[in-house]
């Protein structure tokens, strides 16, 4: 059995690190590079940050914020928000992050995922999925722009597209259950694991220990992403593993 992974996620809006309940009524959490040096002594297993208005501003993802996070970490370190070519990836990799991660941009021209696959290796790119439910589809429609836009992708189809193009990794948000702390969709976690052969990061809902374990057992994720909770201290990225460790997990 694959290691699972817990991993905290930095959400980042000018510079600062917020959080909302389904992607909206953002609140401040504090300052990213605090953040990162407390989950990397923690024993997070990677972090990811997030950029959430770079698409829907236009810009490119916060390179200097990226740099001084990355001088505080040794663990992975994956960075998406504002990617939208080879040379936005190569400059995101130089400040020091591991992996990057696509979303808006890919959706808007798949061939992103194929280039940085072909030129960093696949490991490299993760594909970030925002998913909502939606009653005509009868699935989990696919959103860009951090949320703000419907797609005419069904989650499945576009995840088995993305990891045919060369992504390694899918970094799947449940836009319904975000920030609710009820509990990772295990629906739609579930279908797309077994829909692709890379591994899914379920993102999306964590409240407590009991739901990363369910998120790796019913959900079939091979890492559970998490935000407030880590933040606001109501939980930690330790007792969580330990929780896990407790029912049988294989943890790092």
């Amino acid at each position: 059995m694959l290691t699972k992974r817990i991993i905290p996620c930095l959400d980042v809006k000018e510079g600062r690190v917020v959080k909302g309940v389904q992607f909206v009524n953002l609140i401040d959490a504090g300052d990213p590079v605090e953040l990162a040096a407390f989950y990397d002594r923690e024993g997070a297993d990677e972090l990811v940050f997030l950029d959430i208005s770079a698409s829907h501003e236009g810009r490119q993802t916060m390179i200097d914020v990226v740099e001084r996070v990355a001088s505080q970490l040794a663990i992975p370190f994956t960075v998406g928000g504002g990617i939208n070519s080879l040379e936005d990836m190569k400059r995101v990799l130089r400040a020091g992050a591991d992996k990057v991660s696509v979303n808006t941009a890919a959706l808007l021209r798949p061939e992103l995922i194929t280039e940085g696959a072909d030129y960093f290796g696949s490991q490299c790119i993760v594909t970030a999925i925002d998913a909502k439910y939606d009653e005509t589809l009868g699935s989990w429609r696919v959103y860009t722009h951090g949320g703000r836009k419907p797609t005419e992708w069904e989650v499945t189809a576009w995840a088995k597209e993305a990891v045919k193009r060369g992504s390694g990794e899918i970094l799947l948000t449940s836009m319904d259950q975000d920030g609710e702390k009820s509990g990772f969709n295990l629906k739609l976690t579930k279908a797309v694991s077994e829909a692709v052969t890379v591994p899914v990061i379920a993102s999306g809902g964590a409240g407590n220990a009991q739901h990363f374990y369910e998120a790796f057992t019913e959900g079939k994720a091979d890492a559970g992403l998490a935000a407030s909770i880590f933040h606001y201290k109501e939980t930690s990225v330790r007792e969580v593993k330990r929780e896990l460790k407790g029912k049988g997990m294989v943890i790092r």
